[in-house]
């Protein structure tokens, strides 16, 4: 059995051209900033590391990561796997916190995010996909970002993905829009398609 549990760590706006490709500049909706703790018989598994800033952005009720963690009794030094969906700030700069944890993440993304990760020395880099332990594997996609990836989880008959910034809002997947902020908008299209079907339980970390 896997646990997921969201860990939300703060709260902002974001305009609807980076959330909707062909999205409004001047409308702008609330998002979440939000990591997922993954609880299997005996790992602690963290998807994504989170930030402890945000320059450019007007952050509201902002507790960072690893206090939002220590809240439900979880100590950085208690995470044993770290899966960084891409190399951007708010999902990369925490990851100095998670010293004993091994780190995955694909290889363009690591080339790209690399300055976060000096004080780890556990990286495991990956190409197209890595299982991190049984049900749990990470999953290049390339939308977002050049490696940006996802997380697919399944545990019995059930199947989960976390979705990192391929998409940020539960609208993009039931009218089929892809995000806004694409590093390969054909990348971001099929994911939108594949995983908007209804195969699988989308997890997303910025949707309120």
């Amino acid at each position: 059995m896997i646990d997921i549990i969201p860990i939300d760590y703060g709260k902002s706006v974001l305009p609807e051209s980076w959330i909707f490709e062909n999205g409004a500049k001047n409308k702008f909706r609330p998002i979440i900033f939000r990591i997922y703790l993954l609880k299997t018989e005996n790992r602690l598994i963290l998807v994504d590391a989170g930030c402890e800033t945000m320059p450019g952005f007007d952050m509201t009720d902002f507790i960072g990561p690893v206090k939002a963690l220590n809240n439900i009794g979880i100590s950085p030094d208690r995470i044993t796997d770290l899966i960084i969906t891409h190399a951007h700030h708010d999902h990369i700069e925490c990851a100095k916190y998670f010293k004993n944890a091994v780190i995955y993440i694909q290889k363009d993304e690591y080339e790209a995010g690399k300055e976060y990760l000096v004080d780890n020395i556990n990286i495991r880099t990956f190409d197209e996909e890595m299982l991190i332990c049984g049900g749990i594997k990470a999953v290049k996609i390339g939308g977002h970002f050049k490696g940006s990836s996802i997380v697919e989880i399944t545990d019995a008959d059930k199947k989960y993905v976390i979705a990192g910034d391929e998409c940020y809002m539960r609208d993009c997947l039931t009218r089929q829009i892809p995000t806004g902020i694409s590093y390969n908008p054909e990348k971001s299209r099929a994911f939108i398609k594949k995983y908007g079907a209804g195969e699988y339980t989308v997890l997303l970390c910025h949707d309120e």
